[in-house]
């Protein structure tokens, strides 16, 4: 993709970063129409603090068109329903591209950057969560090598599974 940056969010990014994000998950409010408005809270909640997490963005010629959260090892993060929960690894979350510009290399590009982030920490392992109605997301990471980890799942709400899956960091990513 030409002139894509990948790069640390800056304090001005911020706006374009929760529209990209809300943009990018719009998708999936017809296929959770009861969840939906819960989930679009929990995302722009997250993104008014994104503390400790590093936030990366893809800056294409000026415009952001994409954005993730890598959350450091030892995080806690709060679960409403079971209590917080220490993460044993590095996670991301809320991995978007924008509409216009999926197809192009910019999940994947921002995916790797979480991955070269992690190795740079020591980390042995990534993880990350994931639902059946994200297909692309579940489909890049499979290619990047991401394995299913039930022992990871939670359920935000009753009838919901996030789906944990998890990478060696230790394997060659392609």
């Amino acid at each position: 993709m030409t002139g894509l940056q990948i790069r640390d969010a800056r304090p001005s990014d911020r706006d374009a970063i929760e529209a990209v994000t809300l943009s990018a998950y719009q998708e999936y409010a017809a296929l959770m129409p009861a969840q939906w408005e819960a989930y679009r809270q929990n995302i722009l909640a997250t993104l008014a603090d994104v503390q400790p997490a590093a936030q990366i963005v893809a800056d294409q010629d000026g415009h952001i068109v994409g954005t993730v959260l890598l959350y450091p090892a030892e995080t806690v993060i709060a679960n409403p329903r079971s209590g917080p929960v220490t993460l044993v690894w590095p996670e991301v979350r809320l991995l978007a591209v924008a509409p216009a510009a999926r197809g192009q290399g910019v999940g994947a590009a921002l995916m790797h950057e979480c991955v070269r982030r992690a190795r740079h920490s020591g980390a042995r392992v990534l993880t990350l969560h994931s639902a059946d109605i994200m297909q692309a997301a579940i489909r890049l990471y499979a290619r990047m090598g991401f394995q299913r980890a039930p022992d990871l799942d939670f359920q935000p709400a009753p009838g919901v599974t996030a789906k944990g899956y998890r990478l060696s960091l230790e394997e060659t990513v392609s």
